[in-house]
């Protein structure tokens, strides 16, 4: 392997003078999406998939280009001819009586050399009652149309112990499905919310403040007053007003509009972009820079209480309980204040100007918020929870098939969101039927009579249930290319989401419906 091909992804796309190598040319579209901190911990995941079926491949197919590290297909199952009809990732008829997990890890490998793949031709069953250590081994678990019973221990294992990797159920028949991750606890640092970090204008700190004040606006060129970032333009006005209304922000409609018309006096040509900015984020002088409720709601989490500090050893929860210690003795009362600036109207020099002002005051609050680290956290890791501590993320799941259990939860799923609620049912119901026998071709009697027991008798299913129950009794095993191609882009971009703990996943029962052309969330 040359240099090139073996520099690693976080020196590629950091060192700017240099040209990027094979591996960050490969994946450059998704480096914009995740950055090196996403591809590397994908490239350090080990993904274990339960049948070797066509959605099966599709999902591992979505997950093998992107570059996870080691994938591995459970199944002991051999190439049928329906098989090689549906799964791209068959020869057709020469992988026929061949062990399908070895058919499809062979040619799922030529998508991309750096990720190893491997098959495994034992059991489920053999697996769970002698190994069961080899299954929490993996960083995730995926199951396609698995057998309800064996699905139910698999899910118990994996519920033991929050070490235990996340577990994603997938289910599908013809051209309806759902998927399920089922966690314990998922923390987020890289949200990547649409919502942007307080830029401080309403409170400014003692540089920005003063570098707005020494600017003279009277005695600027054209060119340079046309550039002065609408930041340094907000402070200054603010500063003016507060000078001259006792220190008081703008309060009513009459006197905040009555600031931007003094915002806009302040222009000397008529197209003065940057003023026009300026009015249009004036919100930000009236808007209070304080902690988002979000975060304010995760400072009283039960993770953050003494005893489980004491025995939790997650970085996350250390830096959350020094967020919230810092926001409660800071002078402000904010968040730690981020580098990071929006695109303004500006030229090079002020912007760049503007922004090492912002870099000297952030990496001041990161040196004050370390301080109240109790244990050592990854620097790479600080800077990372500080830039986005305004976007923090805790989720907390619940075992596979809590929902079916509460019965006043369907019921209420049933008259709020019929139609995802009806697909699901359904897909259970085909489920339940099949125990001990998938081959088990359900009537839309037999699945509507399941459907009731889950449900309860008393209640009454709505009309969405006959289309559901219909393409269920219509095609309880067929597994349409469409359909496990549009299944597999989904649920591969879920589980990159659960690796790489970046952007929020779906949580509860994600269902999908091909005839329609529709997807919905229920049993969240």
């Amino acid at each position: 392997m040359s240099s090139q091909d073996s520099q690693d992804i976080e020196t590629a796309t950091t060192a700017i003078e240099s040209a990027p190598d094979t591996k960050t040319r490969r994946y450059d579209r998704q480096l914009r999406l995740w950055a090196a901190t996403g591809q590397s911990a994908l490239e350090s995941s080990r993904v274990l998939l339960i049948s070797g079926s066509a959605t099966s491949t599709s999902i591992l197919k979505n997950l093998v280009l992107p570059g996870i590290g080691h994938f591995t297909i459970l199944d002991h199952a051999k190439v049928s001819h329906s098989d090689a009809g549906n799964n791209f990732f068959l020869e057709g008829y020469n992988s026929i009586g061949k062990y399908r997990a070895e058919e499809a890890v062979r040619l799922l490998g030529e998508l991309n050399d750096s990720v190893k793949g491997c098959a495994d031709t034992r059991t489920l069953e053999s697996i769970l009652e002698s190994d069961p250590e080899w299954i929490t081994s993996f960083t995730i678990v995926i199951a396609h149309n698995l057998d309800h019973t064996l699905l139910n221990k698999l899910s118990a294992l994996l519920w033991k112990d929050t070490k235990y990797p996340p577990l994603v159920v997938v289910r599908s028949a013809g051209f309806l499905a759902d998927f399920y991750i089922q966690f314990r606890e998922h923390t987020i640092i890289e949200s990547h919310s649409e919502t942007s970090p307080s830029l401080r204008i309403d409170k400014p700190f003692p540089a920005l403040r003063e570098h707005a004040l020494s600017l003279e606006f009277e005695k600027m060129d054209s060119t340079e007053h046309g550039h002065i970032p609408y930041v340094v333009i907000l402070v200054r006005a603010l500063e003016n007003w507060k000078e001259s209304h006792g220190g008081s922000l703008p309060k009513s409609y009459e006197e905040r509009q009555q600031f931007k018309e003094g915002v806009l006096a302040l222009k000397v040509k008529e197209d003065e972009e940057n003023f026009d900015e300026a009015e249009a984020q004036a919100y930000r002088c009236w808007t209070e820079t304080k902690v988002p409720s979000e975060i304010t709601a995760l400072f009283s989490d039960p993770a953050l209480s003494t005893e489980a500090m004491d025995s939790n050893r997650s970085p996350f929860f250390h830096l959350l309980a020094a967020l919230k210690e810092y926001t409660e003795q800071c002078d402000t009362h904010t968040l730690p204040l981020t580098s990071t600036l929006p695109d303004m109207k500006s030229d090079t020099h002020n912007y760049i100007r503007l922004q090492r002002l912002y870099k000297t005051r952030a990496e001041e609050e990161k040196q004050a918020f370390k301080s109240y680290l109790r244990v050592p956290v990854d620097d790479a890791m600080v800077d990372s929870f500080v830039k986005n501590a305004h976007a923090l993320v805790v989720l907390r799941g619940k075992p596979w098939g809590t929902f079916n259990e509460d019965k006043a939860a369907l019921v209420k799923s049933l008259s709020a969101m019929p139609k995802e609620t009806c697909i699901h049912l359904a897909l259970s119901a085909l489920s339940l039927l099949q125990v001990g026998d998938t081959s088990v071709s359900p009537s839309a009697e037999s699945i509507r009579a399941k459907i009731q027991t889950i449900v309860g008798q008393s209640t009454e299913l709505p009309a969405d249930a006959d289309n559901a129950i219909g393409e269920i009794a219509r095609a309880p095993f067929s597994e349409l290319p469409n359909t496990a191609a549009f299944l597999g882009g989904m649920v591969a971009q879920e589980v990159i989401k659960m690796i790489t703990k970046q952007y929020v996943p779906v949580k509860g029962y994600c269902v999908i419906d091909l005839i329609d052309t529709w997807t919905g969330t229920i049993g969240a």
